[in-house]
């Protein structure tokens, strides 16, 4: 990871996420960017499952992060309930920009139109 405050998104790619109570929460799969603004809005979690089987996927809005650079990993302060009830989708159904899908996110998550985040 770099000291200056960018990272690539293959760097990102299968990052481990932890909450503070240091319970896995997944791993990232990709990142959705704004091609409006160029921002980086959401990373796709994959949370669940075994090996791969069974797991979900989860939008989370990527202000909601905390990088932790001295493990390599990306802190969450949510508990494995509020993700798993969080709004997910299947790895082969990804949901598309007309849907309202990205909507019910930001609103799960409880973000303002600043990009501030309770979590």
């Amino acid at each position: 990871m770099s000291n200056y405050g960018m990272l690539s998104a293959t760097s990102i790619n299968g990052t481990d996420v932890k909450n503070h109570q240091n319970e896995s929460l997944g791993d990232v799969k990709d990142l959705m960017i704004n091609t409006s603004t160029g921002e980086v809005e959401y990373a796709v979690l994959s949370f669940g499952g075994f090996l791969g089987i069974g797991d979900k996927y989860f939008a989370v809005p990527f202000k909601s992060f905390q990088i932790d650079r001295a493990n390599k990993q990306f802190m969450l302060d949510v508990d494995r309930e509020f993700l798993e009830n969080s709004p997910g989708f299947d790895k082969d159904n990804w949901p598309g920009t007309a849907d309202n899908y990205f909507s019910e996110v930001t609103s799960y998550y409880d973000a303002n139109y600043e990009g501030e985040y309770r979590y």
